[in-house]
């Protein structure tokens, strides 16, 4: 899809250069009109505003370009964590393909994953249990030995 949003895209920067290029030339002849009537009759010149059409292509030009420019963008993001974090791990990396094809440069993987990995609690109770049992082992007089 984006070399459909790169062409809509040049084709309305092309409008658009032809719009402007056109209200130039149209403040040209004016300006020209004025000169010489002035040097005719010493009234004063008359404003003519930008015809209408010259407006109408300058509009059109601009929604073809904002169109081209929205369809060549990547979809959006959830704007909560939890659900951008629950996309990443039903879609995994295929879910933040580009439009190139590739994955995105600020794809980072699983959020979770320091919290999935980390040790988890320490139990105390557990520990003085297994220690009570080392000691009644003779695990204190192995090393006097």
């Amino acid at each position: 899809m984006t070399w459909i949003s790169n062409t809509i895209t040049v084709c309305g920067g092309l409008l658009l250069a032809h719009a402007c290029y056109s209200a130039q030339e149209h403040a040209a002849l004016q300006s020209f009109r004025a000169a010489a009537t002035n040097t005719l009759t010493s009234s004063t010149p008359v404003a003519s505003s930008l015809p209408v059409d010259i407006a109408i292509e300058t509009i059109v030009a601009t929604l073809v370009i904002v169109l081209g420019l929205v369809l060549g963008t990547r979809p959006l993001r959830p704007i909560q964590w939890r659900v951008w974090a629950g996309k990443i791990e039903r879609e995994g990396e295929e879910g933040f393909l580009g439009n190139n094809g590739e994955v995105e440069k600020d794809y980072m993987g699983n959020p979770f994953s320091y919290l999935e990995s980390r040790p988890s609690f320490v139990d105390i109770r557990r520990q003085r249990k297994e220690f009570a049992e080392w000691i009644k082992n003779g695990g204190g007089d192995a090393g006097k030995k």
